[in-house]
């Protein structure tokens, strides 16, 4: 399936809520801009980091510049008092996408909403977002319940989701909704711990729901921005190329899930992977966690970045 994906001049990625902030790294660069929240020359504010991801994804193609929001935090508050720290734009959102349906990427979904201020506001997302219950399994007799997205709720917020399994157009194709991602590699088996329970049975979750957004950066490849990555990081970038039919990536950023000891055994093929994908830069967010991102900074310093709440990101043709 190749989707038609136009090139665009620039792209930023300014991320409301990650898992880290440190507001005096001052290390700022033609890509990077930290968060420096200041009013009136006064530092009046802080920049809130949570365990959890959210982001305004913006593409500009000649004088046209348009959003989305991608994913919402994890606490009501957390992104949205980020938003006003940093003067986000949350007006020139024009649509939303949810990477999946896990707390850590709605929690924050009804205020950001208010702030943006629109009806009708469409939430591209995969089906098995709305799976219910999932929880996360500590011992045979021992599970904790995650709150589950509900459809209700969602429309209370005044919010349209609009639900596929495939590949999905946004802003005219300058962006898509990568959709289901197929799991192809041996390594990539999403996490044991993570379960649903269907028909009263308990069983893995396969996590279908995950999913990223794809760009074309005019001149220099794809751009790839994942929630947590449970279909897999190289997953996530094989199927990005195939359905894009782009070969070259130019960033890959977001959660890639390898946090803990479940994961720490797919750290060394999943570092070996990209190091052969090669793309120009790598940036780590949320639930990569401490190990992993130390072995890809290690391996490829060169191209990887570090990320932060607060943190706008610009890749320009």
């Amino acid at each position: 399936m190749d989707i038609k994906l136009k090139e665009v001049d620039k792209i930023e990625i300014l991320t409301l809520q990650d898992n880290y902030i440190d507001l005096v790294s001052r290390d700022n660069s033609e890509i990077v801009q930290r968060a420096l929240p200041i009013k009136d020359g006064e530092a009046k504010s802080s920049v809130l980091a949570e365990h959890g991801f959210s982001s305004i994804f913006t593409v500009t193609e000649g004088s046209q510049t348009r959003s989305i929001l991608f994913d919402f935090g994890y606490s009501e508050h957390g992104a949205a008092f980020n938003s006003e720290a940093l003067d986000a734009d949350l007006e020139s959102i024009e649509i939303m996408a949810l990477s999946h349906g896990h707390l850590d990427h709605v929690g924050g979904m009804g205020e950001l909403v208010s702030k943006i201020g629109k009806k009708d506001l469409k939430l591209v997302l995969h089906p098995a977002a709305f799976t219910n219950p999932r929880f996360l399994k500590i011992a045979d007799n021992r599970k904790i319940i995650l709150p589950s997205l509900n459809r209700k709720k969602i429309e209370n917020f005044g919010v349209t989701p609009v639900e596929t399994k495939e590949p999905y157009a946004l802003l005219d194709g300058a962006v898509y909704f990568l959709g289901e991602i197929p799991r192809k590699t041996d390594f990539e088996k999403g996490a044991a711990s993570l379960c649903y329970e269907e028909n009263g049975v308990e069983k893995q979750d396969p996590m279908n729901d995950d999913s990223s957004l794809v760009a074309h950066l005019k001149g220099k490849g794809l751009i790839i921005l994942s929630g947590c990555a449970h279909a897999g990081i190289i997953n996530t970038i094989n199927y990005a190329k195939e359905t894009s039919g782009i070969k070259h990536v130019h960033a890959v950023m977001g959660g890639f899930h390898l946090t803990g000891a479940e994961f720490e055994a797919i750290i060394e093929p999943t570092v070996n992977n990209l190091k052969e994908i090669n793309p120009d830069y790598i940036i780590p967010t949320h639930c990569t966690g401490r190990k992993s991102i130390l072995a890809i900074e290690n391996e490829m310093p060169d191209k990887f970045i570090m990320n932060m709440s607060g943190t706008k990101m610009t890749f320009a043709s």
